[in-house]
């Protein structure tokens, strides 16, 4: 079915701070990768009611006790904003989405590739299949690397047509932005030095420097969670930073004691730096969407058909798992499990 490039897979992650200051300096560019990715899965049934509404996500603020419940169901009908991706001129006729460019198998750049330096990822693959069913074309892309946090405002002020970021789904990020189903499961969780006496998010961070990435899921629960006593008073949230991975060069350097992030990219930074760990399990439960603008309904609706097939496609989820995040997240069928988002549930319309 899916014609798979081969690749150059990494051989060796030492020196990550260099890497991080070439991912920094490479934040200034704007690419268009190419890519061969696997042919569209038939289609497998819409979700919705086959009309394109607008301004019902809107609502989804209202109530929002279950953030990642509060979208569209699927739909495959075009609608005003996918037909204007479409209308673009033929020479820029492509999906605009904010990526990250340097989160180990993610959405990162292979220093091992023969020069190419594409990105690739699991974030990635789920781009490419976006690209294929909108505009028939996986490799219709022009990705933007955005830092954490200017995800929300690259949205708003049009520099893209969604992010695919792993960017997890709140409530206050609600209020700014439409979000797809889940795509993935994941949770805050500590990484510092192996040889440090932080234990987990526990009496052990009292008097510790933790760096967080602004506007993060991370620094906001940290912050609430201070303020509510559950966190030391003598923790240390004053260090944050516009990408997640510069909080693991500071580690590195010393600057700070530990990090707070999703257990996913914690778990890839491990991977690349053999004298830190995961300190204890994650303490929140989370889901990463896909963001979009607000009241771009067919567009959030075509997502989620195409989460649907994705999950469904033996070729797509689980395949992209397997490949870029079974190294670092574990590749038996419970590790997936855990990963694994939820049957999504969407807003009941009326």
């Amino acid at each position: 079915m899916r014609a798979a490039r081969a690749r150059t897979r990494p051989k060796g992650w030492g020196g990550v701070a260099a890497m991080a200051v070439g991912c920094a300096l490479a934040l200034l560019f704007l690419c268009l990768l190419p890519a061969v990715r696997p042919g569209k899965d038939e289609a497998s049934g819409t979700g919705g009611t086959g009309a394109v509404t607008h301004g019902s996500q809107a609502r989804a603020t209202a109530e929002c006790a279950a953030p990642e419940q509060q979208t569209l169901a699927p739909d495959d009908a075009d609608g005003p904003t996918i037909e204007e991706i479409r209308d673009r001129p033929a020479e820029r006729r492509k999906l605009i989405v904010g990526v990250d460019q340097n989160s180990y198998r993610w959405g990162y750049r292979d220093p091992n590739s023969g020069g190419t330096a594409e990105l690739e990822g699991f974030d990635i693959d789920l781009v490419h299949r976006i690209a294929e069913d909108i505009l028939g074309d996986p490799d219709a892309v022009l990705f933007k690397a955005i830092p954490t946090d200017q995800r929300i405002t690259a949205i708003q002020d049009g520099r893209v047509d969604m992010v695919v970021r792993t960017m997890t789904i709140n409530c206050s990020r609600l209020q700014d932005v439409a979000f797809s189903a889940p795509y993935f499961r994941t949770g805050q969780q500590l990484l510092a030095p192996k040889s440090s006496p932080i234990t987990g998010y526990d009496a052990t961070l009292a008097g510790q420097r933790i760096c967080t990435a602004a506007g993060s899921t991370a620094l906001s629960k940290l912050t609430e969670d201070q303020a509510a006593g559950d966190l030391a008073a003598s923790a240390d949230l004053s260090v944050t930073v516009p990408n997640q991975l510069d909080c693991l060069v500071r580690l590195q350097l010393g600057q700070v004691d530990a990090v707070v992030t999703d257990g996913a990219l914690a778990a890839s930074q491990a991977a690349q730096d053999p004298t830190v760990a995961l300190k204890g399990d994650a303490f929140t439960t989370e889901y990463y969407g896909v963001a979009m603008k607000k009241n771009a309904d067919d567009l959030v609706r075509r997502v989620n058909k195409i989460l649907v097939d994705f999950r469904k496609d033996p070729e797509g989820w689980r395949k992209s798992y397997e490949r870029w995040l079974s190294a670092t997240l574990g590749g038996t069928e419970a590790d997936m499990a855990k990963s694994e988002p939820p049957t999504p549930r969407y807003l009941r319309e009326s």
